[in-house]
């Protein structure tokens, strides 16, 4: 297994680079700071999990399997509210406290125009961004009239439509784009369903599903996008957008319930005013609002057919918010500076055979006000990078829990230095916060306080350095980075209450990767990462120091061949190292290596239509990619063992695009 992954990694290392290449297939643009996706919306056709896409395009970023879509992201170890997720400038935080609708979720691969992956505190512009940022970027609406209609089918009984219709003048421009998908439960590589893999792994028959339950289909999802961009005058624009999600019936075999119905809705204005002076090349004030309606409830299972045990836990998420940012030059200096305030509202309601019973969370609201100021200097060979910014804090609820009020200063430097035109050398050190949340202070379940309202905010103290070296035709790009990470916010799988600890820890690690076009027929990309991550001090009553979340040496090779012009062909390979450093103390497990292989043919049968034909794990291997870390409420087999959900087995797709 090992062997194989290295043999990986050295092709990788060797043989690939980060220079941008056009070409159809999901360019990866690797610069300095900053990973950027395009051409999402083309080629993520499998479904509308945008999680799945960037776990197979970004090699620091690994997923949290929890269904057949709607998976979490972990980035660098990292997830919850330790990374940002931002949507065209705005927030949306999902309704459940065991991220069965993580923010990811709420935004769907076919309305995606590019993404950036900004990677540790180096990021003030956004309140909470302790480890990491993830901006999405949706499509916008282009001059004239065009549209897209896609058609896709896939193994275990995927279908999903969609269409996209744009047009507009210098004046006005818009968009409408929907889609509609739905798929049977997947098997995985052994031909297992979701019930017979929970049996396969000696769930407790109440966690099983009813026998007339066990067949439902994994989802079903409707999305819609609209958006106008209205140019007012020479220098004034206004955007206004908005996007629904609709999802029904999504399974969620190994935790104890599954999810009803998960809604969102999300709405964003933008004004935008240019050149109004020297000190004001381009003012931007936006708001944005977003809610989310998500019940998830234990029906389905053999629990619910003793009607004192059919539990529905009813979740609310709503955050509104403003930022005004001003950008403007002073000598070779960049300058961005803004203000910024949110407020975040979270509550959630148990229900047992329709009858309310109490709380989970008593109306958490979080309120934020901050400012920041972010700046990019050159100076001869150097591209100077610095930023600050201040938040005041203040959390409340309706409990009678302690309320909370927290103050942060964070900030970063981060310089690169050319030390020729085709290599750079770069490094960086920040700071950076996040406060507890509305879950982590306040959660209540089963007559206890499972949160804990006394905790602190986490400051992050990070590290990065690292070289990127240019060639004709591509690069390659390797990175360093520790954190330091101080009050980091942890479950405590000894407790019955007050689960969440503040504990001091450390994640380090290696990270390359890059791409490389050989000639006009063959390009390689792809990258590697290698992390570990450890408690200063086991928790109160363990032993265990390693870290939760912390994936193995992973690794990931797309080699592309160009056919002729109307044809391309992929291959690729992603790999993970079996588990060995994992916190068994708190409810993670070893979990065997693995390699997979994908394919995929794209044809342009005429000048408007496109085919895609793809066959995701090849040899139909059965392999877990995500562990059991405790903070999620996953179902017990046996006294600690908890059930983790394996990936899906060989998935055939087509697709047909057509374009006018």
């Amino acid at each position: 297994m090992l062997k194989k992954l290295v043999q990986i990694s050295i092709v990788t290392t060797l043989a690939l680079g980060a220079a941008e290449i056009t070409l159809d297939t999901v360019t990866v643009e690797d610069t300095i700071d900053t990973l950027t996706l395009k051409n999402v919306s083309g080629e993520e056709l499998k479904s509308a999990d945008l999680g799945e896409a960037l776990s197979k395009s970004v090699p620091s970023i690994t997923i949290s399997r929890r269904s057949g879509i709607a998976n979490d992201i972990i980035l660098r170890g990292q997830k919850r509210d330790n990374i940002n997720v931002i949507i065209d400038g705005g927030k949306i935080y999902g309704g459940c406290p065991n991220r069965m609708d993580a923010p990811i979720s709420h935004v769907v691969t076919n309305n995606i125009d590019y993404i950036t992956v900004n990677e540790g505190p180096y990021d003030v512009e956004n309140f909470g961004t302790l480890s990491g940022v993830v901006n999405v970027h949706t499509k916008a609406p282009k001059e004239g009239f065009a549209g897209e209609l896609n058609l896709n089918v896939g193994s275990f009984g995927y279908k999903k439509g969609s269409f996209t219709i744009e047009g507009g003048n210098e004046k006005v421009k818009g968009l409408l784009s929907f889609s509609k998908e739905q798929s049977e439960q997947y098997k995985d590589g052994d031909g297992d369903k979701f019930q017979e893999q929970l049996i396969k792994a000696g769930a407790p028959t109440m966690n099983l599903y009813q026998k007339k339950y066990e067949d439902l289909d994994a989802y079903e999802k409707s999305s819609f996008l609209a958006k106008l961009y209205l140019n007012l005058t020479q220098n004034q624009e206004l955007k206004l957008s908005y996007t629904a999600n609709r999802s029904d019936d999504i399974l969620y075999p190994n935790s104890p319930m599954d999810a009803l119905k998960d809604d969102s809705d999300l709405y964003n204005v933008e004004y935008i005013i240019k050149n109004l002076g020297a000190y004001s090349k381009r003012l931007s004030i936006l708001y944005y609002y977003s809610k989310v309606d998500h019940p998830m409830s234990n029906i389905y299972r053999n629990a619910a057919t003793d009607i004192t045990k059919e539990i529905t836990n009813h979740m609310w998420s709503k955050i509104g918010g403003a930022k005004v940012t001003n950008e403007f030059t002073i000598s070779n200096t960049q300058i961005k500076a803004g203000v910024e305030y949110s407020r975040r509202t979270w509550l959630g309601k148990y229900y047992n055979n329709g009858k309310f019973t109490g709380y989970s969370i008593n109306n958490a609201v979080t309120k934020n006000k901050g400012v920041f100021i972010d700046t990019t200097t050159k100076i001869g060979a150097n591209t100077l990078r610095a930023g600050v910014r201040y938040d005041d804090t203040e959390i409340t609820n309706d409990g009678g829990y302690l309320d909370r009020d927290f103050n942060a200063l964070s900030g970063y430097i981060f310089n690169t230095y050319a030390l020729s035109s085709s290599l750079d050398i770069f490094g960086g050190v920040g700071v950076s916060h996040r406060v507890p949340d509305g879950r982590e202070l306040y959660f209540w379940k089963k007559g206890k306080l499972i949160g804990t309202p006394t905790l602190n905010k986490t400051r992050n103290i990070e590290f990065d350095i690292g070289m990127k070296k240019s060639f004709e035709s591509g690069a390659v790009k390797a990175k360093v980075f520790y954190s330091k990470l101080k009050d980091y916010i942890y479950f405590h799988q000894g407790k019955t209450e007050n689960v969440f600890e503040n504990v001091d820890a450390k994640i380090y690690g290696i990270e390359l990767s890059g791409s490389y076009l050989f000639g006009d027929k063959l390009s390689l990309e792809g990258g590697i990462t290698f992390q570990r991550g450890l408690k200063d001090e086991p928790l109160a009553g363990q032993s265990d120091r390693d870290l939760a979340d912390i994936a193995p040496l992973r690794a990931n090779l797309i080699a592309n061949y160009f056919y002729d012009e109307k044809t391309t062909l992929s291959l690729e390979l992603i790999g993970q190292k079996r588990w060995t450093h994992y916190d068994s103390d708190n409810g993670e497990q070893e979990i065997p290596g693995f390699v997979v292989a994908n394919f995929k043919l794209k044809r342009e049968v005429t000048p408007n239509l496109e085919f895609t034909f793809g066959v995701d794990n090849i040899f139909d291997k059965t392999y877990a990619q995500s562990n059991t870390y405790s903070d999620l409420t996953l179902i017990m087999s046996g006294a600690k063992q908890k059930v983790k959900l394996n990936e899906p087995g060989r998935y055939i797709y087509m697709n047909l695009s057509y374009k006018f």
